[in-house]
C-alpha cells in the first residue's frame, strides 16, 4: 500500500505537511474522541496537517468551543444524509486527499477499505476499548470483516496489551502485527492539590471530616456505580465515616440516587456532582478514587486520579492492570465483588500512611509511564514513520 517516489519528488514533498485525515464515529465527549483531539492539538503544526472526521457527525458545543478553528467534516450519503459507508467515506477521501488515514475503533472501520481503494499512501485503525454487547466474543461476520480489514491496514494498533490480545484473538491476526500505544494525561492540568482540598471540599459542601470516597464518569451500567454504593453502605453500618462523590451523569442517575436517599446508612452521605468542566478540582477533593467499572480499555479518569496523587482502587478488567501496579501503585479487585471493594476500602480508610503512600507512587508511575507529551511523541513517531516512508517527511529529529 505504501506508494513509491523518485528522490526528487520525495524532496518536494517533504518541504510540506503531512496531512492526516483522524476518522471518529460521533466527534463528542467520548473519552476516545477526547484523547485524539487533545493528541491532535499538541502535534507540531510546522510538520502535521490534521483534518478531523465525524462519520455520525459531532457535538457542536465539543470541537469549536475547545478547539478553535478545527472544522469536522461529515460524510454524505448519495441522498444528502450523513453515512459511514465506504462510498461516502471513498468521497470524503478522495475531495481531501490525504497522505495518511486514521480511524478509530469499530464505527469508522469501513475507512480502511475506503482507504485502500482511494491508495492512500498510510491507512492506520486503532482500538481504543471493548464494544459493551460484545466483551466477550464478536459475532462471526464482525470477525471475519475486522480480519479482512486489518489485513488492508498499514498499521493496526491497540491502547492496551489485553485489547491487543483480544482483538488479535477475535480478528485471528497476529498480535505481533499490532502494535500498543498506551493512553497520556496532562500532569500538569492534573497534580496533586493538598493546599487546596479543604477550600475545594467547602465549595462542593463536602464535610471536612469525613474519608471521601469519589468516582468519575458516565453513569452506566458498565461502570458499575451500584457495587460502590453498596460498598460505601456496609462500611458505613460497620461505624466508617465516610462520604461518596459521584461525579458524572448518564442513564442509571436516577436510580442511584434513589438508592442512596432510601438506605439509611447512605442518606446524606452521597453527593451526586453532575457532569463538570472541573475534573481536577473534583479528584482533589477525593481522598480514595474509585474505578468500579466491569469492562475498561484504558481509563482516562483512572489516569488522571493517579496523576493527581488520588490513592485508587479499581477493577482488575481490561487495561487497569497494565496502569496499576498491585499494591504499588493501588489496590485492584474482582468486577462486581461488593466484598473485596469494601476490604480494599476499609484497609484504605483505617491507613492513612497507605494513602499517602499509594498516592505518590500513582503520581510517580503516571509521570514514568502516562505522560501527555509521552503519547504526543509516540503518535508523532507513528505518523512521522508514515510520513518518511511515503517521502510526505523529510527525517529529522523529533
Amino acid at each position: 500500500m505504501i506508494s513509491s517516489k523518485t528522490p526528487q519528488e520525495q524532496n518536494a514533498a517533504a518541504q510540506r505537511r503531512l496531512r492526516v485525515l483522524h476518522i471518529f464515529n460521533y466527534v463528542g465527549l467520548g473519552g476516545t474522541e477526547l484523547t485524539a483531539l487533545r493528541i491532535i492539538s499538541n502535534l507540531d503544526p510546522a510538520r502535521f496537517e490534521n483534518l478531523i472526521c465525524g462519520v455520525r457527525g459531532f457535538d457542536p458545543q465539543v470541537v469549536p468551543g475547545r478547539y478553535p478553528g478545527m472544522d469536522v467534516i461529515v460524510p454524505q450519503s448519495r441522498r444528502g444524509k450523513s453515512a459511514a459507508g465506504v462510498f461516502s467515506l471513498l468521497d470524503v477521501i478522495k475531495k481531501y486527499k490525504p497522505d495518511v488515514v486514521h480511524s478509530r475503533n469499530w464505527g469508522t472501520i469501513e475507512s480502511v477499505p475506503a482507504a485502500w481503494f482511494a491508495k492512500v499512501p498510510g491507512v492506520i485503525h486503532s482500538e481504543h476499548g471493548h464494544e459493551v454487547e460484545t466483551l466477550k466474543q464478536l459475532p462471526g461476520r464482525r470477525r471475519i470483516f475486522r480480519s479482512a480489514v486489518y489485513g488492508l491496514a498499514d498499521v493496526i494498533f491497540t491502547v492496551t496489551g489485553e485489547l491487543r490480545e483480544f482483538h488479535a484473538r477475535q480478528a485471528w491476526f497476529s498480535p505481533k502485527r499490532i502494535r500498543v500505544i498506551t493512553n497520556g494525561v496532562d500532569t500538569e492540568r492534573f497534580a496533586p492539590r493538598p493546599h487546596l482540598e479543604r477550600a475545594i471540599r467547602e465549595k462542593l459542601q463536602l464535610p471536612a471530616e469525613r474519608l471521601v470516597i469519589g468516582t468519575l464518569g458516565r453513569i452506566v451500567p458498565i461502570k458499575d456505580h451500584a457495587s460502590l454504593l453498596k460498598a460505601a453502605e456496609t462500611l458505613i453500618q460497620r461505624g466508617v465515616d465516610l462520604h461518596v462523590l459521584i461525579v458524572g451523569s448518564g442513564p442509571d442517575l436516577a436510580q442511584h440516587q434513589n438508592y442512596a436517599k432510601e438506605s439509611a446508612a447512605l442518606s446524606g452521605r452521597v453527593t451526586f456532582l453532575g457532569a463538570t468542566e472541573n475534573v481536577g478540582e473534583a479528584l482533589s477533593a477525593m481522598d480514595v478514587f474509585v474505578l468500579s467499572s466491569l469492562s475498561e480499555g484504558m481509563s482516562n479518569t483512572l489516569l488522571e486520579a493517579m496523576s493527581c496523587g488520588v490513592p485508587v482502587v479499581a477493577t482488575r478488567v481490561g487495561g487497569n492492570p497494565e496502569v496499576v501496579e498491585e499494591s504499588s501503585s493501588g489496590l485492584l479487585y474482582t468486577a462486581g465483588s461488593v466484598s473485596e471493594l469494601s476490604d480494599c476500602l476499609a484497609r484504605l480508610a483505617q491507613d492513612s500512611g497507605l494513602r499517602n503512600q499509594l498516592g505518590e507512587a500513582a503520581r510517580e508511575r503516571i509521570l514514568a509511564n502516562f505522560s501527555l507529551g509521552r503519547m504526543i511523541e509516540q503518535y508523532s513517531q507513528l505518523y512521522s514513520e508514515l510520513g518518511e516512508r511515503v517521502g510526505v517527511l523529510s527525517r529529522r529529529a523529533e
